[in-house]
């Protein structure tokens, strides 16, 4: 029996210092997990989709607790916004939606990416809401307005109640543009909490159980390590042309570099760039909601002020000019009620406009005037000026230009000694002159 009791004494020992060891073994665990953080900040588009797409795939590849996207945008593209919420309900990593800094926005397309998460939260002072849609060139009709604000309806109701989150106030959100402070989108089951810093949120999710495409997973973010992905440098440039202002600078500057190289022939530099700035041009309003009677409008506004250098017209092509570019700039996004963001500057519009006119009125009507110009040195610029016969032309002969005397044929018959004639043309040194 003593055998036996010392057995058990041993066993019971083991399985103690077994126990200290994985509690000294568990706090190391926790505070080794990792959360990928990353920061959107301005319009949804394709570059921002595409990089919170391959950061899910960053923080699946990192094994991490989860992903944390910082938002702060003013709205965003449809196709853009479908593809980043059907990113984050498929993902196999928890991704954690956090509207900040203080002072940002969650607005239009920003509401669809929170709905999505599988946690919402908000910095104090934040606000999420979708902005009414501002059109400086009309709206669409009322027909397809209610089509496209029937399936936005539609599809944030879906979400929301995928993620167990205020339906009726997302609903409400698409359709009014209503909005709520952090605390209130709090108290409403928007969100699902308000944190003040990134430490104090993951501290805060810390426990939680979420759904994933793959099933559950309880969140251990406590003390976890942030690890934060950028942008690439290719994926900044395409997010930053992806505003629909820069998107149109890109374009006038592109037309105005194949022009100058069409009436330039061999500088080679501005058709260059030219080119290189439609293509990314026509690139950024590849996926906006782009109207083409508006590019065809302003194509025409500049083919008119190519034409008033050409052709006298008393300012005519000129004024049309003016007014097809404009138009063409007012016209040239079509009006979305989810897409609020894609709007232009009526400030750039009007400014574009008239450095499109100066441009083309005393920029390159200088130039071409200057190349009409009489050539006021060398042997060509005698072509006009005028001589006296130092004898009889039959019609070979000697005339005086400038001081000069000049071997002569006359262009007008026989030509007596002494008689004013004018230049007409030069070759190989003979000046063709006919009487004045």
């Amino acid at each position: 029996m003593n055998i036996l009791k010392i057995v058990c004494k041993l066993k019971s020992l083991r399985r103690l210092k077994l126990f200290g060891v994985l509690l000294l073994l568990l706090p190391v665990t926790v505070t080794c997990q990792t959360a990928v953080s990353i920061n959107i900040n301005g319009g949804i588009n394709p570059s921002s989709a595409e990089f919170i797409h391959k950061s899910i795939q960053a923080a699946e590849s990192k094994n991490a607790e989860c992903l944390l996207i910082h938002l702060n945008t003013p709205g965003g593209l449809v196709n853009a916004t479908r593809g980043i919420v059907t990113d984050i309900l498929q993902s196999q990593v928890p991704v954690v939606v956090y509207i900040s800094p203080t002072g940002a926005h969650g607005g239009s397309a920003g509401v669809f990416i929170t709905m999505a998460a599988n946690i919402a939260a908000m910095a104090p002072e934040t606000n999420i809401g979708a902005a009414r849609p501002v059109s400086m060139h009309g709206g669409m009709d009322s027909t397809m307005n209610e089509k496209v604000m029937n399936d936005a309806a539609a599809f944030i109701k879906t979400i929301a109640q995928k993620r167990n989150r205020n339906a009726e106030w997302a609903e409400d959100a698409v359709r009014n543009s209503v909005a709520l402070t952090a605390r209130e989108a709090l108290e409403k089951n928007v969100i699902d909490l308000v944190a003040l810093n990134d430490q104090v949120l993951l501290n805060q999710i810390d426990g939680k159980q979420v759904e994933l495409d793959n099933g559950f997973k309880i969140l251990h973010t406590k003390n976890a390590k942030i690890e934060t992905i950028q942008m690439g440098f290719f994926q900044k440039i395409l997010d930053r042309i992806s505003d629909p202002n820069v998107a149109y600078i890109l374009m006038m500057l592109g037309f105005y570099g194949i022009m100058f190289e069409l009436f330039s022939p061999g500088a080679i530099l501005p058709g260059i760039a030219g080119v290189i700035f439609l293509v990314f041009a026509f690139y950024a309003m590849n996926t906006m909601p782009v109207n083409y009677a508006g590019i065809g409008l302003i194509i025409f506004g500049i083919i008119l002020f190519l034409l008033e250098i050409k052709i006298i017209s008393h300012g005519m092509l000129t004024v049309g000019g003016i007014a097809s570019v404009l138009l063409g700039s007012l016209i040239l996004f079509r009006a979305s009620p989810t897409e609020n963001f894609v709007t232009l500057s009526r400030a750039l519009v009007f400014g574009v406009t008239a450095v499109t006119a100066l441009f083309f009125l005393f920029i390159v009507g200088m130039g071409l005037k200057a190349q009409r110009l009489r050539p006021s040195t060398g042997i060509e610029s005698l072509i006009g000026k005028f001589g006296q016969t130092m004898e009889p032309l039959q019609p070979f002969g000697r005339v005086r230009v400038n001081g000069e005397i000049w071997k002569a044929e006359s262009l007008s018959g026989e030509i007596a000694r002494d008689e004013r004639v004018v230049v007409k043309e030069i070759k190989k040194l003979t000046l063709y002159v006919e009487q004045a």
